[in-house]
């Protein structure tokens, strides 16, 4: 009898080797594997996409401009801005509609802890721009220096009281998940204030070190995405697809000479590096410190003898002018290129995919 090679009888060891017809949308992701390595796909939308990033690029360019025009509060209450959709973010993260269900006002527990925190970062960073600001009426003045005295007692209690409120909250069947909430908050207030609290610190101090490198930052970010876009070829990391080996010496290389060129242009206006002693939003004219003076620097002994001779030669003077803050875009330029390729959405992403199974 003739066996029967039908489909229904092949066997296990040839099943894998059954090859099954390509459907379409597989064609693009397919065809972009090379030695196990899964390639960049390329993307028919993407210069849509492109001039999407480039239109809101531009606004939220502009208005970050216009948002340093105007001074050094406005800054502080942009950082404040940004802080609270963050916290909003990060609190609504583990959150659990069925949890929350059943503890009715727990929510606004983690915002009475969030500007606890704020009312004691502030404080302690704003407390003399705060007191020269209201030198002018003296029955304001005494209040706002009393609140500053007393401002500690004043953050411990709301502490405190934060901390009854949450051990009111408690139920039964949810201790574990409100307890991981409680965690979660602290962890949050850590995260957010004290990487801000320095930020307004610098702002106050002159805009030059706030301004610099966020601008470092952005032009980053933007080089990294064009070389990437025209480039781009090799996969950076795993965790995010996008990024390539070339977008990232692209943009590197870049930030290091506009490091050296805006540390140059902004280190010539008194806006930018003068320091801010009140909550005033008046123009502001100082003495500028020695690191925004041009200094003499003259090529001394230590300088080889026929260097010197060959600059004699060719008639170039061996005295140079030159600015202390020049050693300061390098450190910028190591913390924009490095920290700022794995920032944002990517870091949250790998947190989320850490702590994801510790909380289930």
């Amino acid at each position: 009898m003739q066996k029967d090679t039908g489909s229904g009888d092949v066997s296990p060891s040839h099943a894998g080797r059954v090859r099954h017809r390509r459907r379409p949308n597989e064609t693009a992701t397919d065809g972009n594997r090379a030695n196990g390595t899964v390639l960049l796909v390329s993307d028919q939308n993407k210069y849509k996409s492109m001039l999407i990033r480039t239109y809101s690029t531009l606004w939220m360019i502009g208005g970050f401009v216009f948002v340093v025009y105007m001074g050094h509060l406005y800054i502080w209450a942009m950082v404040v801005v940004i802080q609270i959709f963050m916290a909003t973010e990060l609190f609504n993260l583990l959150r659990r509609s069925s949890e929350e269900k059943q503890l009715p006002g727990f929510r606004l527990l983690n915002w009475h802890f969030f500007f606890t925190a704020m009312l004691f970062t502030y404080g302690r960073f704003l407390s003399r721009e705060l007191v020269n600001t209201v030198t002018s009426d003296h029955l304001l003045y005494k209040v706002v220096s009393g609140l500053i005295k007393y401002q500690m007692f004043i953050c411990y209690f709301l502490y405190i009281a934060g901390f009854v409120w949450f051990i009111l909250t408690l139920k039964k069947k949810t201790y574990n998940y409100q307890f991981k909430q409680y965690a979660w908050t602290h962890m949050i207030l850590l995260t957010v204030f004290a990487q801000s609290s320095f930020t307004v610190a610098n702002i106050f101090e002159g805009m030059f070190w706030f301004l610099l490198p966020a601008s470092l930052i952005v032009i980053n970010d933007i080089a990294a995405y064009l070389f990437g876009f025209f480039l781009g070829r090799t996969p950076l990391i795993k965790l995010s697809p996008k990024k390539t080996w070339e977008g990232f010496i692209g943009a590197s290389v870049t930030t290091i000479i506009s490091a050296f060129l805006l540390a140059n242009v902004m280190g010539r206006f008194q806006w930018l590096t003068c320091p801010r002693k009140d909550l005033s939003t008046g123009w502001l004219v100082c003495d500028p410190g020695s690191m925004f003076k041009p200094e003499h620097y003259f090529l001394g002994n230590w300088v080889p003898q026929w260097v010197r001779a060959f600059f004699q030669v060719v008639n170039f003077n061996t005295t140079f002018f030159y600015y202390k803050l020049i050693c300061f875009p390098s450190q910028f330029t190591l913390l924009s290129s490095y920290v700022a390729t794995i920032s944002g959405f990517d870091t949250c992403k790998w947190f989320w995919m850490t702590y994801q199974p510790i909380s289930n």
